[in-house]
């Protein structure tokens, strides 16, 4: 049982099909995979990696752009997917990373180690802010296709509002290992966003 990791092959299957919907253009697996390539890029610093791996993987498990707890929702199908395979201390870590993408405040943790590794993970979900101009482009028109159903005044209003709110931060994300590696891009990138919606 001990051996057994944390997200088996089953598990794996299970998830990347809903990854796989129709209606995801950005929240897919390759967005899952390239968290997972961050995971293992930065696996030193990890202090419970199963965790993180299993947050990344559940995180937008369940995923409406029409729904407002995509979070709560992906949290509770991990909880209740990994009963019996993980303590409750480790499950409820796993279930309060997930939820902190709602808002990426980081979780409230009494664990140093914890909160080092919800920091890390925060910041490999918002990486692509940090991405090459192109790439960072063409995950802004994935995420435009998901939301496809908004009118465009609103949608303007709306993603100018949150990336707003994220350019207003001290810091957009929470580690200096990603602080240096993608804040200043990912500054410059929003404020060209910001420009072409306003």
């Amino acid at each position: 049982m001990e051996n057994e990791p944390l997200i088996d092959d089953d598990l794996k299957t299970e998830l990347s099909v809903l990854y796989k919907g129709g209606d995801r253009h950005y929240h897919n697996l390759a967005h899952i995979e390239a968290m997972l390539a961050l995971a293992r890029d930065y696996r030193t610093l990890l202090d419970d990696r199963e965790a993180v791996e299993a947050a990344i993987w559940f995180h937008d498990a369940v995923y409406d752009s029409r729904a407002k707890d995509n979070e709560a929702q992906s949290a509770a199908l991990a909880e209740q997917k990994l009963a019996g395979r993980i303590d409750a201390g480790r499950l409820s870590r796993v279930s309060a990373m997930i939820l902190a993408t709602a808002t990426h405040q980081l979780p409230l943790f009494d664990d140093v180690a914890a909160t080092r590794d919800a920091s890390l993970f925060l910041d490999m979900d918002l990486s692509i802010l940090g991405a090459a101009p192109d790439a960072f482009d063409a995950y802004e028109r994935a995420v435009r296709r998901e939301y496809g159903w908004v009118e465009e005044p609103m949608w303007r209003a709306g993603r100018g509002a949150v990336l707003k709110s994220f350019l207003a931060r001290p810091h957009i994300f929470h580690t200096q290992e990603f602080r240096q590696r993608f804040e200043p891009q990912a500054r410059l990138n929003m404020a060209r966003s910001l420009q072409a919606l306003t």
